[in-house]
C-alpha cells in the first residue's frame, strides 16, 4: 500500500517536469530559428557549386574579385581530408573519379585557415 501511495503522490510532480522541460525544449527551438541573419551572413556565400547531386564532375565557382590566397578543402562525412586546391582561376572543374559515393564537405579558407565559406554536396556514381 505505501507504495501506491508514493506512486500516486509523485505521478502530478513528474507530470510537471515533463511538461517544463517540454515547454524549455520548444523555447531554445524557436529562439535558434528565429535568428536574423547579420550583414556577415549575407556576404559570406564566396562559392557556388554544381551539379548537387554529382556523378562524375562537380564544378565550383568563386565570386569575381575573390582573394588569390584562398584554398578550397574537401573532406569526406568521416572528416579526412581528401582534396585540396589553390584555385587558380574563378572556376575549378573537379573530377569525382576516386571519390566514393557519399557526402562531402568543402571549405574555402583563407591564408590564416579562417573558413570563408563551406557546404556539402554528395557524390552519386
Amino acid at each position: 500500500m505505501a507504495v501506491l501511495n508514493y506512486f500516486i503522490t509523485f505521478t502530478p510532480l513528474k507530470k510537471l517536469i515533463n511538461i517544463l522541460i517540454l515547454s524549455i525544449g520548444i523555447t531554445f527551438t524557436s529562439f535558434a530559428q528565429n535568428k536574423t541573419a547579420s550583414s556577415e551572413d549575407a556576404t559570406a556565400k564566396v562559392i557556388k557549386f554544381y551539379p548537387n547531386p554529382a556523378a562524375s564532375n562537380i564544378n565550383f565557382e568563386l565570386k569575381e574579385g575573390y582573394d588569390k590566397s584562398y584554398s578550397l578543402q574537401i573532406f569526406n562525412f568521416m572528416g579526412k581530408k581528401v582534396y585540396e586546391s589553390f584555385p587558380a582561376g574563378q572556376r575549378i572543374n573537379l573530377s569525382l573519379n576516386g571519390f566514393y559515393r557519399g557526402v562531402y564537405i568543402f571549405q574555402l579558407r583563407d591564408k590564416s585557415g579562417k573558413i570563408i565559406d563551406s557546404g556539402k554536396f554528395q557524390v552519386v556514381h
